[in-house]
């Protein structure tokens, strides 16, 4: 893989988003004052994956080499490593507990009781053989029935239980993620899940803590992540996306795959009725160089379905997940697919509950280069990557190497406490 400019600086965060659409490389520089700037963005042709999972390895590597590439070219940065999205059907998630009893005398909480009652909701919940956890997430601490403490270290209590959320997936199908990205000469930092990712970008403190659900509807995914009390709690891929969309269309409308995709860009809508009476388009044939002209609302019409397919799977999720009394913030969309007019408008009406499209904030730079919901996943990656990194310069600086201090470091990060 070519590149050049100086090797990454210390403050230097990539996010790599491997879709099935599109592998999309993104740059981050973190000032002094921890704002995030936007500094080289790249995107290739996905060409190796399918439904979120590498059925290629040496298409996808070559996808990524040469989202990197242009990603390098752009920031004037040799990338070295990145924070690399996880997805797919083979993602699943579960809520746990912990619960220890406080070791000291006077009873009360250090860091080594916070870390044991997260190994133990670890242990409660531990993977089939097959499948590797990608994340344990603590929600909430709960001390002598006391629920609702977010940093329990300093406090006092007998018994310490925690709330965490797991996500795991296919230990086979994320090493060969892992293998692609290293074979374009990169170190994964991490992996994170999709949805955890968008959600630094698109969503806002308040709609977490009130509780929304985030869709990231990708190509061949959806991602679904419902966040309650500030954390979150329900994680789900499902496998449609917009390429089924565009699937419909090609065979609905008798025209190529390549055919239906810019249709489906440049004049669908995801609702048949925002289509003007008398609104036409050309469509190509299949095997037939003249194209027809047919009525725009016909397009719209084979759209609007497969939407109301999706948000009916997303309904479900909802259902499963139990908090559906509980989602204030409503649903906000972001992936490729939230491109379509009036998907905020169909999303609302059914699922009964506001909805808006979520594109990325809290950033600077190249504003204009990332303003739309396809850049979500890779620029959440980069701030989470330097949340992750102003974690580890913190725990270096204060505990000279002590887990315990690191694990608070982090607790009081990860909630926002002081």
């Amino acid at each position: 893989m070519t590149g050049g400019g100086p090797v990454a600086k210390a403050r230097t965060v990539v996010g790599l988003d491997i879709g099935t659409t599109k592998v999309c490389a993104v740059v981050g520089e973190i000032d002094e004052d921890g704002e995030t700037h936007i500094v080289g963005v790249g995107t290739a042709a996905s060409r190796g994956v399918r439904k979120g999972v590498v059925v290629d390895l040496d298409s996808t590597t070559h996808a990524i080499e040469e989202a990197v590439e242009r990603a390098e070219r752009m920031s004037g940065t040799k990338i070295l490593s990145a924070f690399v999205a996880a997805s797919g059907e083979h993602i699943s998630s579960q809520n746990t507990r912990g619960v220890v009893a406080v070791a000291r005398g006077d009873r009360e909480i250090g860091d080594a009781d916070v870390a044991r009652v997260i190994e133990a909701a670890r242990v409660t919940a531990l993977p089939a053989q097959d499948r590797e956890i990608i994340h344990l997430l603590p929600r909430d601490f709960i001390i002598d029935g006391q629920d609702g403490v977010k940093n329990p270290v300093g406090m006092y209590g007998s018994r310490l239980e925690v709330e965490a959320h797991i996500v795991t997936g296919t230990s086979t199908l994320l090493a060969n993620l892992v293998k692609c990205v290293q074979r374009a000469g990169l170190e994964v930092e991490e992996l994170v899940l999709e949805p955890l990712a968008s959600s630094e970008a698109v969503l806002t403190p308040t709609e977490k803590d009130l509780g929304v659900v985030l869709a990231d509807i990708g190509g061949g995914t959806s991602s679904v992540g419902i966040f309650l009390g500030g954390g979150l709690c329900h994680t789900a891929v499902l496998p449609v996306g917009g390429n089924h969309l565009t699937n419909d269309i090609a065979v609905g409308l008798r025209t190529p795959m390549a055919e239906a995709e810019k249709l489906k860009i440049r004049h669908g809508a995801a609702m048949s009725s925002m289509a003007a009476e008398g609104e036409l388009i050309e469509v190509v044939n299949v095997g037939d160089a003249k194209p027809r002209i047919l009525p725009r609302r016909i397009l719209c019409e084979i759209i609007e379905p497969r939407l109301v397919e999706i948000f009916d799977l997303i309904k479900g999720q909802i259902k499963r997940s139990g908090y559906g009394a509980f989602l204030a913030g409503g649903i906000v969309l972001t992936g490729g697919t939230a491109l379509l007019e009036g998907i905020s408008e169909l999303a609302s009406r059914e699922l009964d509950m506001p909805a808006r499209v979520g594109v990325p904030e809290n950033v600077i730079g190249l504003i204009d280069a990332i303003n739309s919901p396809v850049y979500a996943t890779g620029v959440g990656l980069v701030l989470y990557g330097a949340r992750s990194h102003r974690i580890k310069r913190m725990s270096r600086a204060a505990t000279r190497g002590s887990v315990w201090m690191r694990l608070r470091n982090w607790l009081r990060e990860f909630f926002q406490v002081g």
